[in-house]
């Protein structure tokens, strides 16, 4: 189990991070995360582990959007100002090494862009589409992850790269 969460917490880290734009937060989801998969199923088999955990993954995530939901509403009527949070981008994930530095800024360039498309995707897009290309689940553990069908994971993970073509093409032909 331990090698099991040491592998899967930087991609689980980024995902939430992802969510909810905070990276504290996403620290604290991603440990709660994995504290509630070792409490409830560290005697499940191993080869459950991984859907298993987004699962329970995202169940976190969207609890921690509706508290913040109502947070902002009860909060709503004490402040007029109505500030909204900062987007705390996430970090360029290291890629192939590259020599040049118009290649290394032209490179930046397109994983701040992908960031920032994959952060506007509605939230399932954007869910299927993590799970599917960053955790590399395949279309049954993403349903499961998901809760939902192989059929809705397989429109979602399409409408999302068909969104981050036709909005990143420019950095990506």
């Amino acid at each position: 189990m331990e090698r099991f969460l040491a592998g899967v917490e930087r991609r689980a880290f980024q995902v939430a991070r992802f969510a909810v734009r905070d990276s504290d937060d996403a620290l604290d989801i991603v440990q709660d995360a994995m504290l509630r998969l070792v409490r409830g199923y560290a005697r499940a088999p191993e080869a459950e582990w991984q859907p298993l955990f987004f699962r329970i993954l995202r169940n976190r995530i969207l609890d921690h959007q509706r508290r913040g939901s109502v947070r902002r509403r009860v909060l709503a009527w004490f402040s007029a100002d109505g500030e909204d949070d900062e987007f705390d981008p996430i970090a360029a994930a290291p890629g192939p090494a590259v020599d040049a530095p118009d290649e290394r800024v032209a490179l930046a360039d397109a994983m701040q862009a992908l960031e920032a498309a994959v952060s506007r995707l509605p939230g399932r897009q954007q869910q299927a589409f993590l799970l599917r290309t960053l955790e590399g689940l395949d279309v049954a553990a993403t349903a499961l992850a998901m809760g939902c069908s192989e059929g809705s994971v397989k429109t979602h993970y399409s409408r999302a790269v068909h969104s981050l073509r036709a909005e990143l093409g420019e950095h990506w032909p």
